[in-house]
């Protein structure tokens, strides 16, 4: 077990357990944050009352219009806030290790990696950075986040290949061929589509990651305090949400994500809650963030035909985007900031 505590200028303190696996009492109480395959957290009498108070869900016009709209709203968000509003994501080194390996100077080997919502390249440039045999693919719903990556510095064609993608319609194989991924990373990401749509982008994912390869998954999980911060009027269905921005998400159950994982081919390696605690000293808040973990496989008998077309959906309005997770200081739902 190790207690990592996390520390900026702003004075905002979170404090994490790393495992494989869930807790035990050794991690109970004192200490408040904790792994568990179990249960994301126990409410309180007030968060019940609260949740079975928002039962009505927004309008069907509304859901349409926001639908529609979907890839406007992340452009606004990135024409209103560009490059800096998201801190790299330094952590990802920590928690994915599966991306990672000890160079060989004496091997030309390259590892492949797609980043679905890829947002500006906070995850993607320290680690093109780092570590000098990785190749990236690089796809995000909102066409400016694409651009910013491509305008970033540190940008080099020979090493990246960012593009535009809405992952629940566009097939990955006209930019990614089959078979060809090592891994896939899906960080705040999977909780932007509608429900009804999951699966299609997942099996989408499925045709371009090599047998053996894996999804890394980090999302908001059920009950964790960004869900629980909304009120009444931003209900689209049972777990799904709306920000002021038009920007949505959705928050996981893991036996929820098992199965759509496992329906889309996926083997589970594993898929836990995250309990993490969120201090703000500066405005008395100290908040339970709730995230999945996961790890899923595609089998290594699941070869795919490269003259095979990919399974997606052409019939309705789709939406993607890199979600992140939200700021607990802010005191708009709009708002999104990444821990």
């Amino acid at each position: 077990m190790i207690i990592v505590l996390f520390w900026n200028p702003s004075k905002i303190v979170s404090v994490e357990v790393l495992s494989s696996n869930m807790c035990d009492e050794s991690i109970k109480k004192p200490f408040p944050f904790q792994i568990s395959s179990v249960c994301p957290r126990n409410l309180t009498e007030e968060e019940k009352l609260k949740l079975e108070k928002d039962k009505n869900f927004i309008s069907e016009f509304k859901q349409n219009k926001l639908e529609n709209e979907a890839q406007k709203n992340w452009d606004l968000f990135y024409k209103r806030n560009t490059t800096k509003f998201f801190k790299d994501r330094h952590w990802t080194k920590r928690e994915f290790s599966d991306l990672f390996y000890e160079e060989d100077e004496q091997t030309e080997d390259c590892k492949t990696i797609l980043e679905v919502g890829c947002g500006v390249g906070n995850f993607l440039f320290p680690l093109l950075e780092e570590f000098k045999k990785l190749y990236f693919y690089a796809c995000d719903f909102s066409i400016r986040a694409v651009q910013f990556v491509k305008e970033n510095s540190l940008y080099n064609p020979d090493r990246c290949h960012a593009f535009q993608c809405d992952i629940t319609c566009d097939d990955l194989n006209k930019e990614v061929p089959p078979d060809s991924v090592d891994a896939v990373s899906m960080i705040f990401v999977l909780s932007a589509i509608h429900p009804d749509k999951m699966v299609t982008a997942l099996k989408n994912i499925f045709k371009i990651l090599k047998p053996g390869g894996c999804i890394l998954f980090r999302d908001y999980g059920l009950y964790d305090h960004a869900m629980l911060r909304f009120g009444p009027g931003h209900k689209l269905c049972e777990n799904l949400y709306v920000r002021q921005d038009g920007t949505r998400a959705y928050f996981f159950k893991t036996d929820e994500l098992k199965l759509l994982m496992e329906t889309a081919g996926y083997n589970c390696v594993n898929c836990e809650y995250i309990q993490r605690e969120t201090v703000n000293k500066k405005e008395g808040l100290c908040v339970p963030r709730i995230f999945v973990q996961a790890k899923f496989i595609k089998s290594i008998a699941d070869k795919v035909n490269s003259s095979q077309p990919v399974e997606v959906n052409k019939t309705d309005e789709c939406t993607n985007g890199d979600k992140q997770e939200e700021n607990v200081t802010s005191k708009a739902e709009g708002n999104n900031t990444d821990i």
